[in-house]
């Protein structure tokens, strides 16, 4: 999630003419170029692999092999070009449960498992005009603080940085326990609409309809934005997240949780629950990307710029609100604390929007509508007075749970459904890396506030009526502060032109088109 402090600059190359950037010698093959300089084994520990269409076909390449699939069938099977497949496992339920994922953290590419690969990346090379040319996939372990890096990461194609939990309770919820199994975040959307009682238009995903029917008198869907599914499992059975339990005590878990879209970043992933396709289909690739249709950067996933990421969805795709009230017109939607709210009758961001946010530096930023961090009762206070990006991101929390507050309180007609998304998770796993003192602290801050809203629906009546789903964008994995380095010295280094958005999507030719200015942002 952003914080205040983050930029997302843009690496470009080469720039050494005066007349801008010469491209390479006459005929020669630009991607084959890029491909060659990324797959080189000196960047083996921080390229995990690279992929590309061409001619029908999706490629992956890293140091050690390459293959390719037929974009026409997605789910394979693949076809081994040379050397080891870089996608030879893609077993959703890998490292699963807590005690596997700690056994091998953070494995080399050999070890590793990449869920539903081929959907996933054609996915996100898609798009018409926003998709890269090359996507470049770090190694689970690469440590990037100079390019806004953290000590827990996400963004990659494998099976730590993109799992997110799933848990499902209450009215409509048919199934009990831990299931051996694994969904994904484009299924969030059209199993929240089962619920409610409606369908989505056209999804990618699917509703868990094994697990879930219609019946509830209210809908809830919960985001803790980063949260690692393993440790959120396991500390509820610890006892450790009293919220999460009574949730289980009343409904099932999926082990292997959901799994994100590519990249397993914040806005991507959003957008993907709440409208139940891929970034192919809904068009907010990453949380920034370049977009040649435009000519420039595109910013979503940033402080001033979060209330109009609604305006990057492509015509057709609808979100989960837009379905409610087209199916049920007289039903009520609230969006806590959730870009993605197009449809919604009450909205954060709708407010926001209302009070001219875009006008300079104005409500844009949310920090003069925030309540101090000092003193909240659903947060951990060290973290609080150590970390700065974890105490914006409790006053937002704060705020979160004050307007959930306000929608179900006792004076108040309760809405259909809901989606309240929480940030802390994120801070906190970027901020000590999973399983560390901070992530769980972040993990029971946000699980204090689900107890405040769980008492209140029970002090109403309402529990028993009310379906509940909890879920993240994506999943974290522990970085290596020792993995450092930067590929783009070795992309520069073939004299082709290239534009490096987000740090993985690279748009060649285009570095003659100058960087955006930046904005304060966080992947």
């Amino acid at each position: 999630m952003p914080s205040s402090e983050r930029v997302y600059p843009v690496s470009t190359g080469p720039v050494t003419e005066a007349d801008g950037v010469p491209g390479p010698a006459g005929g020669v093959d630009e991607l084959s170029l890029a491909v060659a300089a990324l797959t080189a084994p000196e960047l083996a520990a921080i390229v995990d692999l690279v992929a590309w269409v061409d001619a029908d076909w999706l490629y992956v390449a890293n140091a050690a092999g390459s293959a390719r699939l037929p974009v026409a069938d997605p789910d394979g099977p693949w076809e081994l070009r040379f050397g080891r497949h870089p996608l030879a496992s893609q077993d959703p339920m890998f490292a699963v449960p807590l005690s596997a994922a700690l056994a091998d953290p953070s494995p080399p590419n050999e070890r590793n498992a990449y869920p539903f690969a081929g959907r996933r990346l054609l996915s996100a090379l898609g798009d018409a005009t926003r998709s890269p040319d090359l996507i470049v996939v770090h190694t689970p372990g690469h440590y990037w603080p100079e390019r806004g890096g953290h000590l827990g990461e996400h963004g990659s194609l494998d099976a730590g940085q993109s799992r997110a939990p799933l848990l499902l309770s209450g009215a409509g919820v048919r199934a009990r326990g831990t299931h051996p199994e694994a969904a994904r975040v484009i299924d969030v959307a059209p199993t929240l609409a089962t619920l409610a009682g409606v369908s989505m238009r056209d999804p990618e995903g699917s509703a868990l309809t094994e697990l879930v029917g219609p019946g509830a008198r209210h809908v809830v869907g919960l985001l803790w934005d980063g949260a690692n599914s393993n440790d959120l499992l396991a500390m509820a059975a610890a006892g450790e997240l009293p919220g999460v339990a009574r949730l289980l005590a009343e409904g099932v878990a999926l082990a292997g949780g959901a799994i994100a879209e590519f990249p397993s970043v914040t806005l991507t992933n959003h957008t993907s629950a709440l409208t139940g396709v891929g970034p192919g289909r809904h068009g907010i690739l990453h949380n920034v990307y370049f977009d040649r249709a435009v000519g420039r950067q595109v910013i979503v996933n940033d402080v001033k710029t979060w209330h109009a990421a609604c305006d990057q969805l492509r015509d057709g795709v609808e979100t989960l609100f837009e379905a409610v009230t087209r199916e049920r017109p007289d039903a009520v939607s609230a969006c806590v604390n959730e870009p993605v709210d197009r449809g919604a009758h009450y909205s954060t961001f709708g407010l926001v929007r209302e009070m001219g946010a875009g006008a300079g530096d104005g409500p844009g930023d949310m920090n003069d509508y925030l309540p101090p961090a000092e003193g909240d009762p659903h947060a951990s206070e060290r973290w609080v007075r150590e970390n700065p990006d974890y105490a914006w991101s409790t006053r937002v929390d704060a705020l979160g749970l004050a307007q959930v507050v306000q929608l179900w309180g006792a004076d108040a007609t309760p809405p259909d459904v809901m989606w309240w998304n929480t940030t802390v998770t994120d801070t906190g796993h970027h901020g000590g890396g999973p399983y560390s003192e901070q992530a769980r602290a972040s993990l029971r801050d946000a699980d204090a506030r689900l107890v405040a809203f769980l008492d209140l629906l029970e002090e109403r009546g309402l529990l028993a009526d009310t379906a509940i789903l909890l879920t993240a964008d994506h999943g974290s994995e522990a970085a290596d502060p020792t993995c450092r380095g930067d590929w783009g010295e070795a992309l520069r280094a073939t004299g082709i032109p290239f534009r490096d958005e987000g740090y993985g999507f690279i748009y060649l030719g285009q570095s003659a088109v100058p960087p955006e200015p930046t904005t304060p942002t966080a992947p």
